[in-house]
C-alpha cells in the first residue's frame, strides 16, 4: 500500500449563490422554488508538493437535511451555513499535518454530539469541505479523480469503520473500474407536469426514472398508474421509487402489496429496482423492514447520517445506501467497500449496493464531482435532477460557465441560450470528469460573483 501524503490546511473560504428554480421541486412534504448553493475554496500545503488550492459546490436545500416541523425552511438553511462555518473553524484549528482523510477523522473525534442537531446537518460542513480539500490535493500532485482515488491519495483507512479492515479498503479502491458513461435517472417530482415528461425523455434518450412518493398508499398507487399510462410503450430500463421519509410500516406494506399485484402497475413492477428511504429517519434505524425486505430491495438515504448507518440498516433488512456528495464522499467510498464485502459473504454479487442519488446538483463543480464519485463507485445509473430545475448555470457569470464547459466539452452544450448539462442517449460521459486535473474540476468558479458566508 502506498503512503498518503500529509497536508496542512492553510485557508478555507465559504461562499454562496442563490439558485432560482424554473419550476417548483416537491419532495416529501416540501416544495422548493429557490435555494442557495454553497461554494468552498481551500488552500493546502502538501509535504513534497507545495501549496495548492481546490474548490467544490453543493446545494443547501431547505428542509432536506432537517425535517423537524418547528424549523422553517430558512432556519434549516441557516443551520447548514453554521455547519460549514463550524467545520471550517475546526479544520483550521487542528494543529499539524495529516492525510486528507485524517483531517476528517480528527473532526469526528473532536465533534461533540448534539442530540438536537440532525446528523445530516452536522456532517454537511465537513463533507463539503472534504471535497474541496481532495480537489486541492489532486491538483498539488497534478493527478485526476480516477488515479487519485484508486491510488488512495487521501489515505482512507478503517478508523471510522471498524467493520472494515485497511487491506480490504485499499484492495477495493485499487480495483475500482469506473464506466465510460453513467446512465441518467430522470426525477418525477410530486408536482411535476406529466405532459412534459414524455417529451423530455424523448429529447434526452433517458431510460431510467426515479418517481417520488407521497406516503399515502392509495394516492401513490393511482399516481404510478397514471404515469404508466402516460409513458405507454416507451422503453424504460429501470424505475426507482423514493418515499422521502413519508411512510409508516403498515401503509408501506399495503403499497408494496399493491405494487406486486395490480395489473396497472405492471410497467413499474417489471422495471422496479429499489425503494428509497420509506420511513422517517428517527424511525428507520429502530424499525425492522419485516416482510417488505423479502418483497423488494430497500435503501436508506436521509438515515445515512453517520459512518455506521449502512451496516446498522443492513441488520434491519435494508440492501443498499445512497451515494450523495453532500453526505460525504469518504463515507460513500467506504460504503462501497462494505457492499462488496457483504455481497461476497452472502454469495450473491450485487445483493448489497450503493445507489446514485441527487440533491439537485447544479452544473459546474457540484454535478461534476458527484457524477465522478458515482462513476468511481461503479454505479450504472444516477439520479440527476438539478439541471432541469435551474436555467443552465443560473446566475453564474458567462466566463465561469465558459471555463467549466471548456474543461468538460463532453458534458455541456450551448444551443444559443447558454451552456447546459447535456444528456445524450440517456447517459453522461465520464472521461473528462475522471481525467481532468483535480477532483473532477478542471476550472474554478468566479468567487468574486458570490456572497461570503
Amino acid at each position: 500500500m502506498t503512503t498518503a501524503p500529509a497536508i496542512r490546511i492553510e485557508a478555507i473560504d465559504l461562499f454562496e449563490r442563490e439558485m432560482t428554480f424554473l419550476h417548483p421541486f416537491r419532495f416529501g412534504d416540501v416544495t422548493v422554488r429557490s435555494a442557495p448553493q454553497a461554494f468552498v475554496r481551500v488552500v493546502i500545503s502538501v509535504d513534497g508538493a507545495g501549496r495548492a488550492s481546490g474548490a467544490t459546490a453543493e446545494m443547501m436545500m431547505p428542509r432536506w437535511f432537517d425535517r423537524r416541523p418547528e424549523r422553517s425552511p430558512a432556519e434549516t438553511v441557516d443551520d447548514l451555513r453554521r455547519s460549514l462555518v463550524s467545520a471550517r473553524d475546526a479544520y483550521l484549528a487542528a494543529e499539524g499535518a495529516d492525510t486528507a482523510f485524517g483531517h476528517r477523522v480528527r473532526f469526528e473525534a473532536a465533534a461533540a454530539p448534539t442530540p438536537v442537531t440532525p446528523e445530516l446537518v452536522t456532517s454537511y460542513g465537513p463533507s463539503v469541505i472534504d471535497k474541496a480539500i481532495l480537489d486541492a490535493l489532486f491538483r498539488a500532485f497534478g493527478t485526476n479523480a480516477r488515479d487519485g482515488i484508486t491510488g488512495n491519495l487521501a489515505g482512507l483507512d478503517a478508523r471510522l469503520t471498524p467493520d472494515l479492515d485497511e487491506v480490504g479498503i485499499y484492495a477495493v479502491l485499487s480495483d475500482l473500474a469506473p464506466p465510460a458513461a453513467v446512465a441518467v435517472r430522470w426525477t418525477v417530482g410530486m408536482v411535476d407536469d406529466l405532459d412534459a415528461l414524455d417529451h423530455s425523455l424523448a429529447e434526452s434518450g433517458i431510460r431510467h426514472l426515479k418517481i417520488k412518493l407521497g406516503g399515502d398508499p392509495e394516492a401513490d398507487v393511482e399516481r404510478l398508474a397514471a404515469i404508466g399510462r402516460r409513458l405507454g410503450d416507451r422503453a424504460i430500463d429501470g424505475v426507482t421509487l423514493d418515499a422521502n421519509e413519508q411512510y409508516r410500516p403498515d401503509p408501506l406494506a399495503r403499497f408494496v402489496e399493491a405494487l406486486q399485484s395490480r395489473d396497472d402497475l405492471a410497467f413499474a413492477r417489471r422495471r422496479f429496482l429499489y425503494l428509497e428511504q420509506p420511513f422517517p429517519r428517527d424511525l428507520t434505524l429502530a424499525t425492522p423492514l419485516g416482510a417488505v425486505a423479502e418483497a423488494v430491495p430497500v435503501i436508506i438515504d436521509e438515515s445515512d447520517g453517520r459512518f455506521d448507518a449502512f451496516p446498522r440498516a443492513v441488520g434491519l433488512g435494508y440492501r443498499g445506501v445512497s451515494s450523495k456528495s453532500c453526505k460525504g464522499l469518504y463515507k460513500a467510498l467506504l460504503n462501497g467497500a462494505r457492499a462488496r464485502r457483504l455481497s461476497a459473504e452472502a454469495g450473491q454479487p450485487g445483493r448489497f449496493f450503493v445507489a446514485g442519488e441527487d440533491l439537485t446538483c447544479q452544473p459546474g463543480l457540484a454535478v461534476q464531482q458527484d457524477t465522478a464519485l458515482a462513476a468511481l463507485l461503479g454505479i450504472a445509473h444516477v439520479e440527476r435532477n438539478g439541471h432541469h430545475y435551474v436555467d443552465g448555470f443560473g446566475p453564474a457569470p458567462a466566463a465561469e460557465a465558459d471555463a467549466m464547459a471548456a474543461a468538460h466539452p463532453d458534458l455541456y452544450s450551448n444551443g444559443g441560450e447558454g451552456w447546459r448539462l447535456t444528456v445524450r442517449g440517456g447517459v453522461l460521459p465520464t472521461a473528462s470528469l475522471l481525467t481532468a486535473p483535480g477532483f473532477a474540476s478542471g476550472a474554478e468558479p468566479d468567487f468574486s460573483a458570490m456572497r461570503a458566508i
